[in-house]
């Protein structure tokens, strides 16, 4: 009998369709069965370097409905696990995990709760009393999920990057890696190549609540730098430094084809995956190792032909998820956030064709919100902006080549590369973010979803309006016309199981103080920089520990919510609701982890009635 590595994460849902993925122990015909209907599917294992993986393509599945599935592998069923023994249940509560479920939208469904957060270390502590680094946000989120019989979890989760550490390994990842090779030798102890980058994969997702919980909720992800290295395409420098070492080749390439197998196929709808070559080739090769390799190169030597963004619909929602680190075009000179075709793409899915409203693919009138995911915040505290700036036109030569070389060493040391380090790509975002938040047919809102920084915040803009008013303060809604903009919010939360170091916690929340700002202006002002063409004020946070924001959709009508873990037992009662601000929470005893609520907002008002505009 073949067994399942790994999996199953369900992956893509829309009203009828879905796709589950799987790593299986050997070749063999992969199955996802529902039960109580003829909705299903099944594909044949394909191989990567030893490896084996299936991506089933699930139809027939009815909208507005919860199915429960099972997954089998040559006819044998693999998942649902069998229940724990007695007392050994799911985080020690001594029951089984709900069913895996598929739960598909209503058509014409206004209402989506969508759960976000970043940078998750997934080392288990060896005294399981103690974790140093706190409890773990996504396993808090699965307790609570658990502890309802499945009910309360979102719609969906996105999940902005450093899903795995390659560069930060737990020790029994290190003890896996020197049974292989010498860890005196580079890359030390990070991980050198595919096959130990699938450690980490292991280690991350055989959590066993973390593994139910991506078994029942769709999955969003894009990377960040950890996921392959730290402050990975900080630049042109760092990349030239970096590509001359004995070590990098390898593992950039098993850092882009674990990738692509592990986090970027399931972001794809089935009708994407039916024409993507390169998964034709993968499932058609003996070993898929070879073309994945060949395409890894080419991503990495020329990233302009290869789009790791996306784009997913949920209803009135849009999600746009962005690649800020591959797609970087690093020469000092020319240095953009993403490139040129990359921010074309981003504007084609977000602005209407037709400048009238036509109603195409593309028109904003079709949603009522747009998500914006970079994994990199937009909008930074002041101070670290304007630093960000200087440090970017001192390695221009703004200063000089004595200027520009300090520049470097400080830009690689303090880790200033988000996008104020890209001021041309930063002004683009910017430009787009306001033509949909003041054009016709504007959403609601326009949430730009964030994570890396390691703490949560809140910041909103102020953008003059179109006639040249005096500018509309944050928050200040989306009524008729270009000069009333939508809500538009940077909301940023990371880690979801990480640390920050108490002195980083000093000078984020020094950052946004006033002195800050004058701080970061005078930065700018050394560089030669002029004013950015927007305003931005911190409105919430900033907040520390491992934590999730959630943001609950009801047609134009939006809320948002964060939530920490706290460690032990609790009253699941006392704890926080399931999907969004307004719900009650269940009466269930949880165990090891639980989130607390800290903080809600209503972010956007729903739109009045008919009735109630006829009253």
């Amino acid at each position: 009998m073949v067994g399942l590595r790994l999996g199953p994460l369900l992956r893509y849902v829309d009203e009828d369709t879905a796709t589950v993925w799987v790593e299986t122990a050997g070749p063999c015909e992969a199955e996802v069965r529902c039960d109580g209907t003829t909705a299903g599917g099944s594909a044949r294992t394909w191989h990567v370097a030893g490896h084996h993986y299936a991506l089933v393509t699930v139809v027939g599945l009815e909208p507005g409905t919860e199915t429960p599935y099972r997954v089998l592998l040559d006819g044998e069923e693999v998942w649902p696990l069998p229940p724990p023994a007695a007392g050994a249940g799911s985080g020690g509560t001594g029951t089984a995990f709900p069913p895996s479920t598929i739960r598909t939208p209503a058509p014409d469904t206004t209402e989506l709760t969508l759960a976000f957060g970043s940078c998750r270390w997934a080392a288990r502590p060896a005294d399981s009393s103690h974790d140093p680094v706190g409890p773990d946000a996504l396993d808090a989120l699965a307790q609570r999920a658990i502890a309802s019989g499945g009910s309360a979890r979102p719609d969906v989760l996105v999940l902005l990057g450093d899903q795995v550490y390659a560069d930060e390994t737990s020790e029994a990842v290190r003890e896996k890696l020197a049974r292989g090779r010498d860890l005196s030798e580079p890359p030390w102890d990070q991980v050198a190549d595919y096959e130990e980058y699938t450690e980490l994969y292991y280690e991350s997702w055989l959590d066993p609540e973390v593994r139910w919980l991506l078994s029942t909720v769709p999955s969003c992800m894009i990377f960040d730098d950890h996921d392959v290295i730290d402050d990975w395409n900080t630049s042109e420098s760092w990349q030239r430094d970096i590509r001359a070492t004995s070590w990098w080749r390898e593992r950039i390439l098993g850092g882009l084809t674990s990738y692509w197998v592990h986090q970027h196929l399931g972001n794809l709808s089935p009708g994407e995956l039916a024409e993507d070559p390169l998964f034709a080739s993968v499932r058609a090769a003996e070993d898929g190792a070879e073309p994945l390799r060949k395409f890894a190169e080419h991503a990495d030597a020329d990233p302009v032909n290869v789009r790791w963004s996306y784009r997913r619909d949920f209803g009135r929602v849009r999600l746009l998820m962005a690649d800020t680190r591959a797609a970087r075009v690093l020469p000092e000179r020319e240095r953009a956030m993403i490139d040129a075709r990359e921010m074309a793409w981003l504007r084609e899915q977000a602005l209407p064709r037709d400048p009238g409203g036509s109603g195409e693919p593309g028109d904003p009138g079709e949603y009522d919100h747009l998500l914006i995911g970079t994994s990199l915040p937009w909008l930074l505290p002041p101070a670290i902006h304007g630093a960000e700036e200087w440090i970017t036109a001192l390695c221009g030569g703004a200063r000089g080549p004595r200027w520009a070389r300090l520049g470097e060493r400080l830009r690689r040391a303090a880790d200033l590369e988000h996008w104020a380090a890209f001021p041309r790509s930063f002004e683009a975002l910017t430009d787009l973010v306001k033509e949909v938040a003041t054009g016709p047919g504007a959403p609601a809102t326009v949430c730009v979803l964030s994570g890396d920084v390691h703490h949560a915040y809140i910041a909103e803009p102020r953008f003059p309006d179109a006639e040249g008013e005096p500018e509309a303060e944050p928050g200040a809604g989306a009524g008729a016309g270009r000069s009333a903009p939508a809500r538009v919010v940077q909301l940023t939360c990371s880690p979801m199981h990480n640390s920050i170091p108490a002195f980083m916690r000093a000078g984020f929340r020094f950052g946004w103080s006033g002195a800050g700002r004058r701080l970061g202006r005078a930065f700018a002002r050394h560089g030669r920089v002029p004013r950015p063409s927007l305003k931005w004020r911190r409105t919430g946070g900033p907040w520390f520990g491992n934590q999730l924001m959630t943001l609950a959709l009801s047609g134009r009508g939006a809320e948002l919510a964060l939530d920490q873990a706290r460690a032990g037992d609790v009253d699941a009662g006392t704890a926080t609701g399931a999907g969004g601000p307004a719900h009650p929470a269940p009466r269930a005893v949880t165990s090891r982890s639980w989130l607390e609520r800290v903080h809600t907002r209503a972010l956007a008002s729903p739109a009045p009635s008919p009735t109630s505009l006829a009253e």
